[in-house]
């Protein structure tokens, strides 16, 4: 029996300090977040990180909290409830990190019967500190507890005309009514090795301005050419003004590079340029979260407006729209009927 495995980032149980903390310590000591050797990964994350961090995320979940609960879970919720509505295979919804495992999720499945699985990682580009680990993870987890299932995977669908179609309709409702001077694209940021280590070829990604339009194997776990292709191909979509649209990268730790250009720099650019109307655009995540909901529609605004811009609208997410249910609910069945994947 088939059934159908989605799974997104997770969230703390809830906004204080005590439940950040043990999320924080799975989601940092992943060795695809934070890649270096265990030993001095352990000491940056529970010997410095986690003594101070914990507080300030706490606060920062407490601002965007539901009274339901985590918005990415109560958003994935909504979103996997619609879609069971529109097959008729089971459907379960699990977190990489957080007490909602894809453990647990697996274990519904097989309650229900199910010995073929498709997983699909809520995430459209591909990343190592995103796609790659929910996958590894579900793998990893099957091959341990649920030996007697199959697991497919959905593929990065960053670049599919059907979800491009739906995304760039979002965008377009949400910037109904709203005259901008400039549109920016924020992508959630990664360091610039982890590009690298997801290179193949092992020499393509220079990350030099010049590598993601030189067609390569390497486009098929770059995260960076992934996150400009998205931006292209909605800008031609939507025929926005090739003047008026940029893309850029949020959440960054300090120490090594991160991809560029920042986007809390970029917010300081734009103003600093005369441009008084921004709108913003999150399309690394599929379910609105802390990142867009804290870092870009509360700490981004007042960053613009504090070095000279006047109006800012966050568009939100795809969350549980009609239109991605109903794309999502398209892909499963197809995959049910044998069809193939989206790529």
């Amino acid at each position: 029996m088939k059934g159908v495995l989605l799974v997104n980032l997770g969230s703390p149980d809830s906004p204080t300090p005590k439940d950040v903390k043990p999320y924080l310590d799975e989601f940092l000591m992943d060795e695809r977040v934070i890649d270096v050797p265990k030993l001095f990964r352990n000491l940056l994350v529970r010997g410095i990180i986690l003594q101070t961090r914990p507080k300030k995320s706490a606060e920062a979940y407490s601002k965007i909290w539901w009274d339901e609960g985590s918005p990415l879970i109560v958003i994935s919720e909504r979103f996997t409830e619609k879609v069971r509505k529109h097959t008729k295979m089971p459907v379960a919804l699990g977190m990489r990190y957080g007490s909602m495992s894809i453990k647990n999720a697996l274990q519904e499945l097989k309650d229900k019967g199910v010995d073929e699985v498709l997983l699909v990682p809520l995430y459209p580009h591909y990343a190592m500190s995103s796609y790659e680990t929910v996958v590894v993870k579900a793998m990893e987890v099957q091959q341990t507890f649920f030996p007697e299932m199959h697991l497919t995977t959905l593929p990065a669908f960053y670049k599919n005309s059907d979800y491009i179609k739906v995304l760039s309709e979002s965008i377009a409702e949400g910037l109904k009514d709203f005259e901008y001077d400039h549109i920016l694209f924020s992508y959630h940021g990664i360091p610039e090795r982890h590009i690298r280590k997801s290179d193949p070829t092992k020499f393509h990604c220079k990350i030099d301005g010049n590598c993601c339009k030189v067609n390569s194997v390497a486009h098929h776990t770059c995260y960076r050419h992934q996150c400009y292709d998205t931006t292209e191909l909605v800008k031609e979509h939507l025929d926005l003004p090739e003047d008026k649209v940029s893309s850029s990268f949020q959440s960054r730790l300090a120490g090594d590079p991160w991809l560029k250009p920042y986007t809390d720099f970029e917010f300081e650019r734009l103003a600093k340029e005369g441009k008084k109307r921004l709108a913003v655009i999150t399309p690394a995540f599929v379910s609105d979260c802390l990142e867009t909901l804290e870092e870009i529609a509360m700490e981004g605004k007042e960053q613009f407006e504090e070095a000279g811009g006047e109006h800012y609208i966050h568009i939100p997410c795809l969350n549980d729209s009609d239109a991605w249910v109903s794309l999502m609910a398209q892909w499963v069945n197809e995959w049910e009927a044998k069809k193939t994947l989206p790529v």
